[in-house]
């Protein structure tokens, strides 16, 4: 990894057959203002793709993750930085694990098609979401 082209991570968490997403806020200069998007964020003071999606993850939703269950899925590239998206499937208990952190309006479970679906979730992210659900990786791995 060029940790200079690496800016951030996002993770497709599943609480059993449901996804774990976030409301994105209107705060200035944020991209895709009051859309779905997954718990993820930008690095910070030098983290590697891991650590950064684990931190972003107990930020927002309150859940350390156990790392074991991350799957590294996609790699998205946009004007040469570099966004890493994980996978982590937990039990459906998880949904009762969330601690709403703040960033962002609201959390929700939802079922990965209305995601995929929606009108309203991040575009580039509903391909991605897609890809992994057809490719028939969805069993838990390590990175």
């Amino acid at each position: 990894m060029n940790s200079r082209r690496f800016v951030g991570a996002k993770v497709m968490l599943f609480a059993g057959d449901e996804l774990l997403v976030l409301r994105r806020d209107f705060a200035p200069g944020l991209s895709w203002p009051g859309m779905l998007d997954f718990p993820g964020g930008l690095a910070e003071g030098g983290e590697d793709p891991i650590a950064c999606v684990l931190r972003e993850t107990r930020e927002e939703l309150g859940l350390a993750l156990d790392p074991g269950l991350l799957r590294w899925v996609h790699l998205r590239e946009v004007d040469g930085r570099q966004s890493w998206f994980f996978a982590a499937h937990g039990p459906a208990s998880l949904v009762d694990e969330v601690r709403f952190g703040g960033e962002g309006l609201e959390w929700a479970a939802i079922a990965p098609m209305d995601f995929v679906n929606a009108p309203d979730a991040v575009w580039p992210f509903r391909g991605i979401l897609a890809n992994y659900l057809h490719s028939g990786q969805k069993k838990p791995g390590r990175v």
